[in-house]
C-alpha cells in the first residue's frame, strides 16, 4: 500500500532534458494548464527517472533526479500523480527552467491480491 509522499503532496518543478531530440518542438506546443503524463522508470532501475510526456505520449523530458529518487518508487508502489504546465518560457530562457510544471500527489487505491 502506498503512503503519502515523503515530502509534499503538491509541488512545482522544472522539467529537465527538454533540448534533446525533438523535445523542444513538443515544448513549443504546450500552454499553461495543459495536462501532462508522468511515467516512472520500471522497477529495478539503479537511478530511477520520472519522465514527463505531453498528451498523446511525446516525451518532453524528466523531473530532477532529486525528486525522481523518491517519487519513482512511490509511484511504483501505487502512488498517483497529476501534472500540469504552470509556465512555458521562450527559447531565450535557460532550458533547465524553460518548462515549469505543477505536480499533485495522492495515494492510489489498494490493489488486492
Amino acid at each position: 500500500m502506498s503512503v503519502v509522499p515523503p515530502y509534499t503532496e503538491r509541488f512545482r518543478t522544472a522539467v529537465l532534458g527538454t533540448v534533446f531530440a525533438e523535445r523542444t518542438s513538443v515544448v513549443h506546443r504546450l500552454h499553461a494548464g495543459d495536462t501532462l503524463i508522468l511515467v516512472p522508470d520500471p522497477p529495478g532501475t539503479d537511478v530511477p527517472a520520472v519522465w514527463v510526456h505531453a498528451p498523446g505520449g511525446d516525451v518532453i523530458g524528466h523531473l530532477p533526479l532529486q525528486i525522481a529518487a523518491w517519487l519513482a518508487p512511490w509511484m511504483l508502489e501505487g502512488g498517483r500523480c497529476q501534472a500540469s504546465v504552470e509556465k512555458v518560457g521562450t527559447d531565450d530562457v535557460e532550458s533547465w527552467r524553460r518548462l515549469v510544471i505543477q505536480v499533485s500527489c495522492r495515494v492510489g487505491r489498494e490493489v488486492s491480491g
